[in-house]
């Protein structure tokens, strides 16, 4: 079966079956290969929002793994968390039906459209994708997207477009994005990360490598010129590249201004204003994150007003410095910020925007996480007013290497850590007060904290 390119299986009247169909990538790849014409099923843990919006579609959803479910399918699509021990998966194997991860399929998907922007690096990503969609919008191209979060924009985290070009977050993590068929590949930035998977920075390195080489001689790498790894990375690439950064690069910033901690700017193309830009998102990486999407924009030959009217109409994605309320005249946003990096930007942010107390609840992401950067996490975590520690957010791992986020509060002078968080939620009322920024943080499910406060958006 390792042979079987799926390439043959992504078309109109094939019967494939969905594995984990309600996941964040999965249901919209559920929706764009239903809207190519397949014939889609599927099944998952739980019944959830996703489920039930699936099953209007038309597309049959089965609780629970049962060897039975597979019946009937030509192709089986699992996402990186179902196993070879997953009751489906095992009998797809028995009956000779082949079994795809869901990157192979996306990648399958996208070589039918002309453009393919593919936006990778360590941060950022969602944030950027998020921008280059509004940007691709606003220029009428009426794309598909697949992206790691909700986009108001959008409703949803993805869209079903009919235009010729599509936009993926692509991810690094087990490799996925080198299943795709990049034309353009943006890469903001590279850290040594997900290392349960990668040995060290030089394998992350590689494997973005690998990525940019995937481009196509007549296609194009979107670079940050500024990122010392990125440019390292690329060294010696004969493919064309156009770089951004804010003071350097083929695409860059100049006159940056800010008011009430939001940014404006004009682009600059080699040297030529292309374009004026007022954000309406905070904070200086958002600045780099829409110089590669302007860079992005560029290299698909998308008009300057579309740039700067797509760039100007985003207010951010799900869960990217999304604010969700007030309580007790504090105001509460919540970010998926899991790296140390990440993190850094949200405070530094956070620092510019003239509260009185930053108050920055975190559950950090995965034990082999918190583990490998756990020096990192705790000088970031220093910066804060007032730090609260929730315990580790396992994800897809057991805790083998016996951490805890009691670590890091030992290390930290003045924060509190806390073992569930229904007891952090609890302190956050007692201490909350006008003047208050109060930070939930973390890629786990740490955003039902604030939630909590203010009560669900409606």
């Amino acid at each position: 079966m390792a042979s079987t390119s799926i390439h043959n299986y992504i078309a109109p009247g094939r019967r494939a079956h969905l594995v984990g169909i309600g996941g964040v990538s999965m249901s919209p790849l559920a929706e764009v290969l239903k809207g190519m014409g397949m014939v889609i099923t599927g099944s998952d843990m739980n019944e959830s929002a996703t489920v039930k919006h699936l099953r209007s579609l038309g597309i049959p959803v089965t609780i629970g793994h049962w060897a039975k479910s597979v019946q009937g399918a030509e192709l089986v699509i699992r996402t990186a968390a179902v196993h070879d021990s997953n009751p489906e998966i095992a009998q797809a194997r028995a009956l000779g039906i082949p079994v795809f991860e869901r990157a192979q399929a996306w990648g399958a998907i996208m070589r039918s459209y002309k453009n393919a922007l593919c936006i990778s690096g360590t941060h950022g990503k969602t944030t950027t994708t998020s921008m280059c969609t509004h940007i691709i919008m606003a220029a009428g191209l009426d794309p598909t997207v697949m992206i790691g979060g909700t986009l108001p924009l959008l409703g949803a985290g993805h869209r079903v477009g009919h235009g010729d070009t599509i936009i993926l977050e692509s991810c690094e993590y087990c490799n996925s994005f080198l299943s795709f068929f990049p034309t353009v590949a943006v890469i903001l930035n590279i850290e040594a990360d997900h290392l349960d998977f990668f040995h060290d920075l030089e394998d992350v390195e590689h494997s973005f490598r690998t990525f940019a080489d995937l481009v196509p001689e007549n296609g194009m790498i979107v670079a940050n010129a500024d990122d010392e790894n990125t440019m390292h990375t690329l060294a010696g690439e004969t493919r064309p590249v156009l770089t951004f950064g804010l003071h350097q690069g083929d695409v860059q910033a100049a006159n940056l201004t800010w008011e009430r901690g939001l940014p404006q700017f004009d682009i600059l193309y080699r040297g030529d204003l292309f374009t004026h830009v007022r954000l309406q998102v905070p904070g200086e990486h958002n600045v780099k994150n829409a110089l590669a999407a302007a860079a992005a924009a560029i290299a698909l030959a998308v008009p300057p007003q579309a740039v700067a009217d797509g760039l100007g109409a985003f207010r951010g994605a799900g869960r990217r410095f999304e604010h969700k309320g007030s309580f007790h005249g504090a105001q509460v946003y919540d970010d998926y910020a899991h790296h140390p990096g990440e993190l850094k930007a949200l405070l530094d942010t956070a620092k510019n925007l003239g509260y009185e107390r930053i108050i920055c609840a975190f559950q950090p992401h995965t034990y082999s996480r918190t583990k490998a950067l756990f020096d990192d996490f705790v000088q970031v975590l220093k910066q804060p007013d007032i730090t609260l520690l929730a315990e580790i957010f396992a994800a897809r791992e057991t805790n083998d290497i016996g951490i805890s986020s009691r670590d890091l509060a030992a290390r930290i002078p003045g924060s509190l850590y806390f073992p569930t968080l229904e007891e952090l939620a609890e302190h956050l009322r007692q201490i909350a007060r006008s003047g208050d920024l109060i930070l939930t943080v973390g890629a786990g499910d740490i955003y039902t904290v604030g939630e909590e406060l203010t009560g669900p958006e409606i």
